[in-house]
């Protein structure tokens, strides 16, 4: 497909750097169908919509002249939801317009507001901005719109999602009314299609994303992975994609900072983006990716829009997105312009049918599998050695110099070997991740509705002679039909059985040949089954399936694990050195306290003055209750009222008793 027919200095530019092939939405924006009319565009994040308006205002702009004039009050206004976007718009429309003279200025949060408007007093034929710097300089008038003939609003629908929609209205509404509007969204949410009904005029609705399928240059994946090991994953997805750039998506700061920390410790160029970091540290790790000082980038959602990285080529959701809509904009940050990418969501067990929905209704088919293992790893690792660029690449004179005299003193395996193992010694160590029962199992989940369709067949009433198992004796019955009473208990079968309660809690499961260790709390520290059982397999890397009895006492608990998973559980619970929860294994494997029971202090004995029954002429006696029960004396209240008085009582069922006569 190559490139339309547009104004010669535009058409320089795109030859200059070597645009031959126009994307589906660059083609639409310039048809004589939409030719002078409002745009309401709905294309791909990356499908080179800045490019598109970029031609389709130009006949705004230029209206026939080979360049622009002076420049003074702008001519096109775009707005971008955040500050990298507009200054990646910026710099897409200077190269394209460079021929024809175009002065643009960026108005953006973050940088100095004084400075922008000594920029806008100079003059300017396209200003770029974000909706509240933008709404800043026209309430102090330093940005005058009288002349506008374009207004382009990219990403609307993240503009909308961000609280910029009062923003975006005052804008509009400032702006002339004969002038032409182009909206452009990764998706049209009801939102945007309100908005462009309020402030378009005729629009001409172009959808260049298919309705069967999602962005053709994006391959999605979805990996089958414990909760526990998504860390894990993350690193063998790094490892054996090995990506130029790579984007980790989480939907929490602290989420974003224990990845990234856990990146960094693993040995990987690892920046983090999040709401919390100023826009000074913002700017430095984004330019750590551009420059390649980092590959990997750990952000949120909000943090990561706007981002443009040309080489980034792997997404990963290390926790699912929330809606479909996001998970577009996740991806859409990779296979930009024509290049390819993968995006990758780590799917849970229990997330399984929420992601698969979302999938479904992000109209993107994902293939399904699980993730890299360390073998793997290890065997993409020497194709790639037995093709590094040094032994391809011939060296220099000094280098084979340098060859020979090594040659001379060392052994040639030796010298392999020592290239080797340099090699290695850059790379981060995979991780070993042991296939779940539910990752081996790549069956399509039933469709439950299957079984409601159609007549339910009526059972065949079979007299009883036709019935041979009703001659048998009950003991010679299949388990299923001999009845309740008659079948075998599980003690008698030798099945697994569930463990009984034990003082504050039930077992998940009793452990023939369990191993018994012992947890530093008891009831005095209210240790309770509910928040032990998380903390077990958090700090063993286990599942519940690995986790036998649990018995809580007065001074500790006292837990089982799996016989197969008790070394390496033992080996990860020992290098322990903080928290407060601490796990060593137990000296009884009875499953009984080890703990020295705690000497009871004693109580405090007070001194009772002698009831009055036993002093000369007895007591007077006490006041009867409604039941003939002792009161609770004059100080108990019920009901705003007290007992034992005249006029007590409260107004219910039992009346006050009449007074009894001497």
């Amino acid at each position: 497909m190559t490139f339309p027919t547009t104004h010669p200095a535009l058409s320089r530019a795109l030859s200059e750097r070597d645009y031959k092939d126009a994307t589906p939405v660059q083609m639409a924006v310039v048809t004589e169908e939409a030719e002078g009319r409002d745009l309401l565009v709905s294309a791909q994040t990356g499908s080179g919509k800045t490019i598109a308006f970029g031609l389709a205002m130009a006949e705004n702009l230029l209206e026939g002249a080979e360049t622009m004039g002076p420049a003074g009050d702008p001519l096109a206004l775009i707005i971008a939801p955040t500050r990298e976007l507009a200054m990646q718009v910026q710099r897409e429309l200077s190269w394209l317009y460079h021929y024809a003279g175009a002065r643009i200025v960026s108005c953006v949060g973050g940088m100095d507001p004084g400075a922008e408007r000594r920029e806008l007093a100079r003059g300017a034929h396209i200003v770029v901005g974000t909706p509240g710097r933008l709404r800043d300089h026209l309430e102090r008038r330093a940005l005058k719109v009288s002349e506008l003939k374009a207004a382009v609003l990219d990403e609307a629908d993240e503009m909308l999602d961000m609280g910029f929609r009062e923003d975006l209205q005052f804008i509009l509404e400032t702006t002339p009314q004969d002038r032409r509007t182009l909206m452009f969204s990764a998706t049209l949410p009801k939102a945007i299609v309100t908005l462009a009904q309020h402030y378009q005029k005729d629009a001409l609705r172009i959808a260049t994303r298919g309705d069967t399928q999602g962005h053709a240059d994006i391959e999605y994946r979805a990996i089958r992975i414990a909760g526990n090991k998504i860390e894990r994953a993350v690193v063998n997805l790094l490892r054996f994609m090995d990506p130029p750039s790579a984007l980790v998506f989480c939907n929490t700061r602290n989420a974003v900072r224990h990845m990234e920390a856990q990146l960094t410790e693993r040995g990987f160029s690892c920046v983090a983006l999040s709401g919390e970091l100023s826009q000074s540290e913002r700017n430095h790790a984004l330019q750590a990716l551009r420059d390649g000082r980092a590959k990997v980038c750990v952000a949120t959602d909000v943090a990561a829009r706007g981002i443009d990285l040309p080489s980034l080529s792997l997404v990963i959701h290390a926790d699912l997105p929330n809606d479909a809509q996001v998970l577009q904009h996740r991806s859409g940050r990779t296979g930009r312009a024509g290049k390819k990418g993968v995006s990758v969501l780590l799917v849970p067990p229990s997330r399984r049918r929420r992601a698969e929905e979302m999938l479904d209704r992000a109209r993107v088919t994902a293939s399904w599998g699980n993730a890299p293992s360390a073998e793997d790893i290890r065997k993409v690792d020497h194709e790639r050695l037995l093709k590094n660029p040094l032994l391809v690449e011939p060296g220099s004179e000094d280098d084979l110099a340098m060859a020979d005299e090594l040659l001379k003193s060392h052994d040639v395996r030796q010298l392999a070997a020592a290239f080797v193992k340099q090699y290695r010694a850059g790379l981060p160590a995979p991780e070993e991740i042991e296939d779940e029962p539910f990752q081996r199992d790549s069956r399509p989940p039933k469709d439950h509705k299957a079984r409601h369709e159609g007549p339910r067949e009526k059972r065949e009433h079979k007299p009883r002679e036709d019935r041979p198992h009703e001659d048998r004796s009950r003991e010679d019955r299949p388990r299923e039909d001999r009845p309740r009473e008659d079948r075998p208990r599980p003690h008698q079968t030798g099945e697994r059985q569930h463990a009984p309660t034990h003082e504050r809690g039930a077992a998940p499961g009793a452990m023939q040949n369990g191993v018994w260790f012992r947890l530093n709390v008891g009831r005095e520290r209210n240790a309770d089954p509910k928040w032990l059982l998380p903390e077990i397999c958090r700090q063993g890397e286990l599942t519940k399936k690995d986790i036998g009895a649990i018995r809580v006492f007065e001074m500790e608990t006292l837990f089982q694990v799996a016989a197969e998973a008790a070394p390496k559980f033992t080996i990860l619970v020992s290098e322990r050195k903080k928290g407060g929860v601490r796990i060593s294994p137990a000296l009884d494997q009875s499953g009984e306290s080890t703990a020295r029971p705690r000497d009871d202090k004693p109580r405090e004995v007070r001194e009772v003055a002698p009831r009055s029954d036993d002093a000369p002429g007895g007591a007077p006696p006490r006041k009867p209750d409604f039941h003939g029960k002792k009161t609770f004396g004059d100080k108990k209240k019920f009901g705003g009222k007290k007992f034992g008085k005249p006029g007590g009582g409260y107004k219910g069922k039992n009346p006050r008793p009449k007074p009894q006569a001497s």
